[in-house]
């Protein structure tokens, strides 16, 4: 950290939360900073636990913390006034979030939602705005907003641009390995159901249906209960390309 001492207290009762650093390290963000840094962030942290339909925190919350997701999965959603759920991404182990309102010291922006059993650990916002006044953390921080605002864009891009084929491909591709800018290889399998899968691109049920159908015929995707595996991540890089 540039050679200076961090400027807040870390806390020796939280020794046991070390244990998952090599988990963790699976995130390329996380992976990427020093050790001291990987260190800061762990030590200072708490745990929480959720049950499944548990919720973290609520669109219009006051910012809450930093989070790393240690088990379970996150759903980042929004009600509409008439009450539909509209799905912004499903969260996997390993992933950091909650950092856009720490930022900005405004509202949350979505509801988070526990899909089953859920840990995290929690930096609370003062250990948050301590680390960065570290410029080496801030710009790391810079680098995860960066990237998930390239993947924004490309999903603004897909829903004007591609087709409905080209955009399911792309959204597993983006959820097997991808969501959050940090798993370092992807997963065969999509914890994603299909009713959460339309609602994440803004597609009917029908349409959805009619191209899992297709690649599944094509052997690219096996479909399972609440579940896709993808059995040709380069065929369905080949359909993402399509427009």
């Amino acid at each position: 950290m540039n050679g200076n001492k961090m400027s807040f207290t870390v806390l020796p009762n939280k020794t046991p939360f070390m244990s998952h650093l090599s988990a963790l390290s699976e995130d390329s963000w996380f992976a990427a900073l020093s050790p001291e840094l990987r260190q800061a962030l762990l030590l200072n942290a708490t745990s929480v636990h959720l049950v499944a339909g548990e919720m973290l925190f609520r669109r219009g919350d006051a910012p809450s913390g930093f989070y790393a997701l240690l088990k379970g999965n996150i759903k980042m959603s929004t009600l509409s006034e008439d009450g539909r759920e509209g799905i912004l991404t499903i969260l996997e182990p390993s992933t950091w979030f909650g950092e856009i309102s720490l930022i900005d010291g405004q509202p949350r922006t979505h509801d988070a939602t526990a899909v089953g059993t859920v840990e995290l650990l929690l930096v609370t916002p003062l250990c948050f705005s301590a680390l960065m006044r570290d410029p080496v953390f801030a710009t790391a921080i810079a680098h995860m907003l960066a990237y998930r605002i390239r993947l924004l864009y490309g999903i603004v891009e897909d829903a004007h641009l591609r087709s409905p084929r080209a955009r399911v491909a792309r959204r597993l591709l983006l959820l097997a390995g991808s969501n959050t800018m940090h798993t370092s290889a992807s997963h065969n399998c999509v914890p994603v159901s299909q009713e959460s899968l339309a609602m994440m691109l803004g597609m009917s049920r029908q349409t959805l249906s009619k191209e899992l159908k297709f690649l599944s015929q094509q052997r690219v995707i096996a479909l399972k209960y609440r579940a896709i595996n993808i059995i040709s991540a380069t065929a369905l890089s080949d359909y993402s390309d399509q427009h």
